[in-house]
């Protein structure tokens, strides 16, 4: 088993002995997500595997609390919000915007993209480098607009 799955399952221990229903909650969704994906792949994940798992569900939670809160619901933003904060704490530390865009600089010349058709090419180096660490949507961004630069 992972190292990361590990420490997710025994953080639902802890939980679940502190009675933190909130929590424990989020974290089973969590283990639900990771053991519905085992099943689908027939293989255990790896730490990167659980990453892009818990990325997804980061992703869904943002897409939810924007539209409760458009709802005027803020009562389930909220509990939208603790569940990303419960998610986030699996994360790997975030990469800072100055080490994302030396990331892309090195990147585009690497696969020596000389212009925005070449875009799937950068992008192909960085996700694997850069997964879980920084918004893909924001690196996207970054590339298209040194790709234009070009």
């Amino acid at each position: 088993m992972s190292e990361l799955k590990n420490r997710i399952t025994e953080d639902m221990k802890t939980a679940m002995r502190a009675k933190d229903t909130a929590r424990l909650s989020a974290v089973r969704l969590l283990l639900a997500a990771i053991k519905q994906r085992e099943v689908d792949e027939r293989k255990d994940l790896t730490d990167a595997d659980i990453v892009s798992v818990i990325d997804k569900m980061l992703k869904q939670r943002r897409d939810s609390v924007s539209q409760y809160e458009a709802a005027k619901r803020q009562d389930l933003a909220d509990a939208e919000k603790f569940e990303m904060t419960v998610l986030q704490a699996y994360m790997p530390q975030g990469l800072t915007e100055a080490e994302i865009a030396a990331a892309v600089a090195g990147a585009v010349t690497e696969s020596g993209a000389k212009g925005p058709q070449d875009m799937g090419k950068v992008m192909a180096i960085l996700k694997p480098r850069l997964a879980g660490r920084a918004d893909m949507t924001a690196v996207s961004k970054l590339v298209k607009d040194k790709l234009s630069q070009s």
